[in-house]
């Protein structure tokens, strides 16, 4: 057997090729992948080569953690049936590549437990269920608070929102400095952070993945405040003390979403209380990687860019 897929052989070399893949185990299912979404955080850092290290990093490599398609083969007892639509969080499935992610590829064989059937009705938008789950996973538990403040209007940060709303918390206020997408904000302002004078939010999400904003996040806070580190970040966290020593400050990172976040995501788009609509701006056919790619990292227009396998199993 063996698959079209998105390989990464370096920083910015990057082809679509075909790859030989591993033989089904006992619980795997084969998927034939529809759609699959590129990662403006963890895949933009593999294509610069800023990525840090990870146990199984390394090139060459299929990258993508987010695809959907359609089960065409499973093995007896799986749960699973051909014809049942399903998110794949990424697959380690090919022969001579790295398979830390492996989402981005035609086919895909995967075991069972990892997949989550999925309506398909959704569409395109089924492949936005892991940053809903990743803003979910951020949102939910005993001692977590909803954000009073969250940094950046991308794909996350929107999510994030949404939740918010969906939860019936108060509407946060959201800090975007491209005016190309401080726009469509539904139920929540958007605003530069020049126009914003606060100092007093008790809970700051931010959602840039940018470690430089530290400082200046920790000043906004109220004497007690969180700040949430709920991106991806690729250089050193650090912050300066005193300010943060004033407020006594309080940083919690969010981790990566789990299986329950998943279910549960799913659960709020199919039940109607939160939408993916309107976050997904780009789609080119899997044959264009090269150029789907560029666009994704470098057009502050494009929010979530989709690659369409039709053709290319």
């Amino acid at each position: 057997m063996e698959t079209a897929a998105v390989i990464l052989n370096g920083p910015e070399n990057l082809v679509l090729g075909v790859l030989p893949l591993q033989l089904p185990g006992s619980n795997d299912l084969v998927v034939d992948v529809r759609y699959s979404g590129i990662s403006t955080g963890t895949e933009k850092l593999l294509w610069t080569g800023k990525m840090p290290p990870f146990p199984g990093m390394g090139y060459p490599l299929v990258p993508g953690y987010e695809s959907a398609g359609v089960v065409v083969d499973a093995t007896p007892g799986s749960g699973f049936s051909a014809g049942d639509w399903v998110f794949v969080p990424g697959a380690n499935c090919f022969e001579g590549v790295r398979g830390l992610f492996g989402g981005a590829a035609g086919c895909l064989i995967t075991n069972a437990d990892r997949v989550t059937r999925i309506d398909p009705n959704l569409g395109p938008e089924s492949v936005l269920l892991a940053l809903a789950a990743t803003a979910r996973h951020a949102l939910t538990g005993s001692d977590k608070v909803t954000p009073e403040l969250i940094v950046g209007h991308g794909v996350l940060g929107r999510l994030l929102a949404r939740i918010t709303l969906a939860s019936g918390a108060p509407a946060p206020t959201v800090w975007e400095i491209d005016a190309t997408r401080a726009a469509d904000s539904n139920g929540y302002q958007v605003i530069h952070p020049d126009e914003d004078d606060h100092c007093d939010y008790n809970v700051i999400y931010d959602a840039s993945g940018d470690a430089g904003l530290l400082n200046q996040l920790i000043r906004r806070l109220a004497k007690g405040g969180e700040l949430v580190l709920a991106g991806f970040y690729a250089a050193p966290i650090s912050f300066d003390f005193p300010p943060a020593f004033m407020k006594e400050a309080r940083l919690r990172i969010a981790a990566e979403w789990n299986q329950e976040d998943l279910r549960a995501t799913r659960k709020m788009v199919e039940g109607g209380s939160l939408s993916l609509s309107g976050l997904i701006t780009h789609t080119r056919p899997a044959a264009d990687v090269a150029s789907a790619y560029g666009t994704a990292f470098e057009d502050p227009a494009c929010l979530k860019m989709i690659l369409d396998w039709k053709g290319q199993a």
